[in-house]
């Protein structure tokens, strides 16, 4: 069973690192089809792999999903992040059925337009401090571990997933006003390209916000925390899927176990 959409946008997956959640976001290419599949920046963290190499046989097969997407004739458009930049410099080419730019304009079913890139730019830290970037990125990861181990305790008591660097960033001021930031940065520049809205990722955080009543900042997420894509279908409504809580509802899942004797199970991290 698939679940067909016009477009879909996923962003900021981190194969290469341990806090990946491959095997949700696995899942989610198995069970969804669409004409046109953006991956919107960070989507192999060549960062962390040159400080370490991890990279499990379910991160490959991620990549193979992708590779058979556009193999099957999904437009698959690759637009690089800052942890991924070194594919930025392939922008224009076609490998493997999928194209590489540094940021697209997406013109949806309704006719309005999105400009579509990953946001780094517009990120100070990133731009001005990279050290620090850099910094952050390995406190991030370590937050990361230590909610991975958190929630491996929760689920044993029957308590569904919790993210606390999520928790963090709708409650500590600092992260709030930033995200508030990035989000009008950005309306700023699709302003000024005369589009009518935007869709990122780079900050983590999915989000469809109306803004002005004509303009749309839409974000992706993550598939680290949240495992959220930004799916648009055939009236051209975006809106966003959090997959590791909504499967089993989008999937109608309970008619699926009636046809089957199996039950669907996700794959198993390495």
């Amino acid at each position: 069973m698939a679940l067909n959409y016009r477009t879909i946008w996923i962003s900021d997956v981190h194969l290469g690192t341990r806090g990946c959640n491959a095997e949700h976001l696995l899942d989610f290419l198995n069970h969804t089809e669409c004409e046109q599949l953006y991956l919107v920046g960070d989507i192999i963290d060549v960062w962390k792999l040159k400080s370490g190499w991890y990279w499990p046989s379910l991160h490959t097969e991620v990549v193979r999903a992708i590779v058979d997407k556009a193999k099957q004739g999904t437009r698959v458009v690759y637009i690089p992040g800052n942890h991924d930049e070194l594919f930025r410099q392939y922008a224009g080419m076609f490998f493997l059925g999928i194209t590489i730019q540094t940021n697209a304009i997406h013109r949806a079913a309704d006719n309005r337009t999105y400009f579509v890139l990953h946001g780094d730019e517009f990120d100070g830290v990133v731009c001005n401090s990279k050290w620090l970037a850099y910094l952050g990125s390995e406190a991030y990861d370590m937050l990361l571990v230590a909610n991975r181990w958190f929630n491996f305790f929760r689920s044993r008591f029957g308590f569904p997933y919790w993210s606390l660097s999520s928790y963090l960033k709708h409650k500590v001021k600092n992260a709030v006003n930033f995200i508030g930031n990035f989000e009008e940065a950005l309306r700023h520049e699709g302003l000024k390209r005369g589009v009518d809205g935007i869709v990122c990722g780079h900050i983590h955080h999915a989000a469809i916000s109306e803004m002005d009543d004509t303009f749309t900042y839409c974000n992706c997420g993550d598939w680290v925390e949240s495992c959220t894509a930004l799916v648009e279908d055939d009236g051209g409504r975006i809106s966003i899927i959090r997959w590791a809580e909504e499967s089993v509802y989008l999937l109608n899942e309970e008619q699926c176990i009636e046809n089957s004797t199996d039950k669907r199970r996700l794959a198993t991290a390495d």
